[in-house]
């Protein structure tokens, strides 16, 4: 099973252990996980213009069985990302920690929306994912 994760990326990989805890927990449980930050990106150490990280995401989900969003932090990419997968009839899960704003729009086309109460419960989220 392939998996895109989409969640709010930053030039300084500030939330880089948030990301490699669920991508840890996802592969956990023998699924490929893929976040263009660690996947494409390298953690900053290969740079695609725009359109070609747009080209690479897009065909990033295309290869995917289903896309996490993490929205803890909103991000204008995560909703294109999201809107993308929904577009192509992917299912979507949301996980986002207690306390984030999911908007409405977000609401209705996840098929499933799992709040965590710290960082240390993102491999119960991804466990029950799985379910």
């Amino acid at each position: 099973m392939n998996i895109f994760l989409s969640i709010k990326y930053h030039s300084d990989h500030a939330n880089r252990s948030r990301i490699e805890a669920i991508l840890a927990a996802i592969e956990q449980r023998g699924a490929h996980g893929v976040c263009i930050a660690r996947n494409v990106e390298h953690w900053g150490a290969m740079r695609c213009d725009a359109a070609e990280l747009m080209r690479r995401t897009f065909a990033a989900i295309d290869a995917s069985d289903l896309v996490i969003v993490d929205l803890t932090e909103k991000g204008v990419g995560v909703g294109i990302e999201a809107g993308y997968a929904h577009a192509k009839q992917i299912p979507i899960v949301t996980i986002a920690q207690r306390g984030a704003d999911i908007s409405d729009t977000l609401r209705g086309i996840s098929r499933a929306i799992i709040f965590y109460d710290s960082f240390d419960d993102v491999g119960r989220v991804i466990k029950d994912i799985f379910r």
